[in-house]
């Protein structure tokens, strides 16, 4: 991931940082440092950041899940159910795929690309369930269970989102296998409380004839 992210924003003239293991604590990313710190060292846990645009348009923050393979940490996913783990990083990709559209559109925005990209491994320094952690926005999380990796990582990345303000923020996630459950493996489900940006994204979907479904966000 972190390769592709420095190929794009040479490409399109964007800047890049990327904070890496135990530079995550220092750097106030405490979330993606905990699940990420049982992975071998060159596939350390990091924060990827890149910013393109002119600092007058609107801040448009898109945040992907990168979990670039999901074990389940502690509570181990079955053999059937880790073997396509691989995909858990979908989050990133489509969020990065979606920045190298903006920025070849040129889109009049000041684009903000946020990926935490981990590996949920397991070793002596992984995550237990019951472990208090903190996060980015100071509030603390109890594990109740080591394969909800994603929102954790994700928690830490939306602080830093909504620190930029942005005018709209797309969170991108393979999140939850209950959502699939839910609607099948062809329709998206997609979350928000604003009912006129949810009205777009369904006329957007419809146009494109590309299957999404709104479901409550209480």
């Amino acid at each position: 991931i972190e390769t592709i992210a420095r190929e794009i924003a040479e490409h399109y003239g964007a800047e890049i940082s990327v904070i890496v293991g135990d530079d995550l604590l220092t750097q106030n990313y405490p979330a993606v440092n905990a699940v990420g710190r049982a992975a071998v060292e060159h596939r350390a846990p990091r924060m990827i950041e890149m910013h393109w645009g002119d600092l007058s348009h609107p801040v448009l923050a898109l945040v992907g899940k990168g979990v670039v393979f999901d074990t389940g940490g502690l509570d181990i996913k079955p053999s059937a159910g880790m073997r396509i783990m691989k995909k858990d990083m979908g989050g990133a990709a489509h969020a990065l795929a979606l920045a190298r559209m903006v920025m070849s559109a040129k889109l009049p925005v000041r684009l903000v690309v946020l990926t935490p990209v981990v590996e949920n491994a397991i070793s002596g320094d992984a995550m237990r369930p019951g472990d208090v952690l903190s996060t980015r926005a100071g509030l603390t999380v109890e594990v109740g269970n080591t394969d909800a990796e994603g929102r954790l990582i994700l928690a830490d990345a939306l602080t830093r989102a909504a620190e930029l303000k942005p005018v709209l923020t797309l969170d991108l996630a393979t999140l939850t296998g209950a959502a699939r459950v839910a609607m099948g493996p062809f329709v998206i489900p997609f979350w928000t409380a604003d009912d006129t940006l949810a009205r777009q994204i369904e006329a957007a979907s419809k146009a494109t004839f590309d299957p999404l479904w709104r479901l409550p966000l209480w």
